[in-house]
């Protein structure tokens, strides 16, 4: 996954060895209004990885709910390398489900009645996790699609991250009909921007 019916629908470095859990909070706006919080939380054991993310936006007009977005994944990681996948997304009143699991050493990816193999190492839109920053690939874990993906770096950025002042670097996804923006303080992700339908933006904050 990170498009918003569509987005949630995506400094290159390890993340620091541990075994333990770590977790972000993030808020969510649409055009500067809250609509929202995505949470990730990662449990590690030696090369073992389980990260679960569940968001939850919803915009109102007037007295009535617009637009709901509920969405639940957990990912199974050996390394750097996708092992599992296990999503469900319901936008309104529409619903979608992905399954992944490594057989004979490919990813095959269970979408919308039909199967689908990738060979080698697959990464998903784990912002979480700098090395997304080499990939040429990306699997969006709302719709199971294999999408190829450009990155660009854009500089350096003092952002407020928590109520205070950081160094920060930029990068551009481009991974169409996704164009993401995420930033790194350190390997921490921090905050990441989106342009989804309409032309409306999309953002998050680490709380």
């Amino acid at each position: 996954m990170i498009r918003a019916a569509l987005l949630l629908s995506i400094v290159i470095g390890a993340l620091p060895a541990f075994a333990g859990t770590r977790a972000w909070d993030f808020r969510v706006r649409l055009d500067g209004r809250d609509i929202g919080r995505h949470q990730f939380t990662l449990h590690e054991t030696g090369g073992e990885r389980e990260l679960r993310s569940a968001a939850l936006f919803e915009v109102s007009f007037l007295f009535f709910t617009a637009w709901r977005y509920d969405h639940e994944a957990t990912e199974g990681w050996r390394g750097d390398c996708l092992e599992s996948l296990a999503s469900r997304t319901e936008t309104n009143a529409e619903r979608e489900s992905v399954r992944a699991a490594r057989r004979d050493g490919r990813l095959v990816v269970e979408r919308g009645g039909r199967q689908e193999s990738h060979e080698g190492c697959v990464m998903s839109f784990a912002y979480w996790n700098p090395r997304i920053l080499a990939a040429r690939r990306l699997l969006n874990s709302q719709t199971g699609e294999l999408l190829p993906v450009r990155v660009t770096s854009l500089g350096e950025e003092t952002l407020q991250v928590r109520g205070l002042p950081r160094r920060t670097q930029r990068h551009r996804l481009d991974a169409p009909p996704l164009a993401i923006d995420i930033w790194f303080a350190g390997d921490e992700w921090v905050a990441l921007e989106s342009i989804v339908a309409g032309g409306r933006l999309l953002r998050y904050d680490l709380r």
